[in-house]
């Protein structure tokens, strides 16, 4: 017994598909060799700065509390913004999709109360009358004569 070869399968790209894996894998490779680059600056100008007067070192630190506090502010503007968002969000899904919820709701009830009502006046009797039609043939079936 042998046993037949497994046909194989050709799995096809689209052209679009092959054209942007590669844009993908520079864009990322140019982000972790920029990310690497700032990476050691900050890492040069630490080593630097460890070997520079007190006065210098005072006045990047004072100069890093000041940016430190306008990141503040930034993080407490975004945050507002956030939560104005989110504000607008909890409005969205309370007065525009919960009406459509109830209309779909109401759109499925009624479409329950058809199907049982064409359940019950139309597929119910003709099952009723196969099932009829069934038993007369198979009564006919009996008492027919065989030859």
């Amino acid at each position: 017994m042998t046993e037949a070869p497994t046909p194989k399968q050709l799995t096809t790209t689209s052209p679009d598909s092959l054209e942007t894996q590669p844009e993908e894998n520079n864009k990322s490779t140019i982000f972790i060799v920029i990310g690497a680059v700032i990476l050691l600056a900050i890492i040069a100008g630490i080593v630097l700065l460890a070997f520079q007067p007190t006065d210098t070192v005072s006045t990047v630190r004072d100069i890093f509390i000041i940016l430190m506090a306008l990141m503040m502010f930034v993080i407490g503007a975004a945050l507002v913004v956030l939560i104005i968002q989110l504000a607008d969000l909890t409005n969205l899904l309370k007065h525009e999709v919960k009406p459509i919820l109830h209309s779909t709701t109401d759109t499925v009830n009624t479409l329950k109360g058809t199907v049982r009502f064409l359940s019950d006046n139309l597929a119910e009797p003709v099952i009723k009358i196969n099932e009829s039609m069934a038993s007369l043939k198979k009564i006919t079936d009996l008492f027919r004569f065989k030859k």
